[in-house]
């Protein structure tokens, strides 16, 4: 017969001993799914998405009923993503995003659409509000900031908006709508 103690005599030493088979179970099917792997070099970067951001610009603005921009950004920047949306809302429109990693590694954010300035803050920002302007070239820009969220900058270009929004700095909001501000609009 067996010995067992009886449960109130149970403590942490217990408890630790009868979690050791179920971790290193875990550990092994998590193994066997290709789930996890062990490195004595720590984290690495992740590959980052290539994205061919000058034709799907192209392709926005031979379809897109207002201008589209293709901004020239430092070689550093890397396009990794875009997509097509439009906003349904009262003074809404197509929408044309395009995304970017910067040379800090930090995504950054590009946004053209013919929406107002406000039902283009909404969808993209929801419920935050105007914190303040910045002036790039001749250019103003409208700031959003706020300390939970990234940091958007909405500008008006006449027929069309451009909203930048992202986790850089202030020399990456510099940078990208600087050179938004100075790009023509591409041919239809």
């Amino acid at each position: 017969m067996s010995y067992q103690k009886p449960r109130i005599l149970h403590d942490y030493k217990d408890l630790f001993f009868s979690l050791i088979p179920l971790v290193l179970i875990a550990v092994v099917f998590a193994g066997l799914a290709s789930q996890c792997s062990f490195s004595a070099k720590g984290p690495t970067e992740g590959q980052i998405p290539k994205f061919d951001v000058a034709a799907a610009l192209t392709a926005d603005a031979r379809t897109l009923p207002f201008p589209i921009r293709n901004p020239v950004l430092p070689e550093q920047w890397r396009p990794n993503s875009g997509s097509r949306n439009t906003i349904t809302a009262a003074g809404g429109g197509p929408v044309s995003t395009v995304g970017y990693i910067t040379a800090q590694g930090t995504y950054m954010q590009l946004t053209q659409s013919s929406a107002t300035d406000e039902a283009l803050a909404r969808f993209v920002l929801g419920s935050r509000y105007a914190t303040g302007t910045e002036q790039i070239g001749d250019q103003k820009w409208t700031v959003f900031t706020e300390p939970t969220e990234e940091t958007a900058w909405i500008a008006d270009f006449g027929q069309s908006r451009v909203l930048i929004k992202g986790a850089g700095d202030q020399a990456a909001f510099t940078t990208l709508a600087q050179a938004v501000t100075i790009a023509q609009p591409l041919s239809r």
